[in-house]
């Protein structure tokens, strides 16, 4: 599916490179900006069906990019934005994860778009309505509250973390090489041990077992 992205990232050497990944896997890039300004403005003017931003940017250089997001999100609800981010900030994801919609997020490490097979397939998963958080914050999420996860098998484990990664069943499946029967039955294990209930909605799981963790 051929999406229309707009790219907000002051390096241009990166924002580059985001380009460059976005055309070569058959995406329209109308604008690609270096400031958060700059960013709202094209996003009112080319109306895309993703947008793909830093977080620090100018003006202030601090977390412009994730602020704008968070602003356009607001603007419009239906917008789906994916932040990328140098370091991990677990303040920034949570905030991002907190804005309440049904529409596609998602937050990762810069790195991540070195593998661009893996970028690529964010890119879409967000813009279809997915959220998708980098596995080193989730690591880092599930590392911050180790008392409920006492309660986990190493194999709920590997799935919830896979669960947070935005992983449906099936893929959770061939992921760990089990049915989805098996899945599916860690999945119910996990939800009745955290006390977490599903509302059928795969990225309300998400950022509900991410709200979980992070408390």
């Amino acid at each position: 599916m051929s999406l229309t992205v707009v790219v907000a990232e002051d390096s241009p050497l990166m924002r580059d490179g985001l380009v460059g990944v976005l055309t070569r896997f058959g995406h329209r890039v109308p604008a690609a900006v270096g400031d958060a300004v700059a960013l709202v403005a094209a996003v009112r003017e080319h109306a895309p069906d993703i947008v793909v931003t830093d977080v620090r940017m100018p003006p202030d250089h601090t977390d412009d990019g994730l602020r704008a997001a968070v602003a356009l999100r607001r603007e419009h609800p239906d917008l789906p934005v994916l932040v990328l981010s140098q370091y991990i900030e677990q303040s920034y994801a949570a905030h991002l994860l907190d804005l309440g919609s049904d529409t596609g997020v998602g937050y990762l490490l810069k790195d991540r778009v070195s593998a661009v097979g893996e970028f690529a397939e964010a890119v879409a998963r967000v813009a279809a309505g997915a959220t998708v958080v980098d596995p080193e914050v989730v690591r880092q999420l599930l590392n911050r509250r180790r008392d409920p996860l006492r309660r986990l098998t190493p194999r709920e484990r590997e799935v919830l973390a896979l669960m947070a990664e935005g992983r449906a069943n099936a893929a959770i499946a061939r992921e760990l090489f089990v049915t989805e029967a098996a899945v599916n039955k860690h999945v119910s294990s996990i939800l009745q041990k955290l006390e977490l209930h599903i509302d059928g909605q795969g990225h309300r799981r998400v950022l509900a077992v991410l709200t979980h963790l992070r408390a």
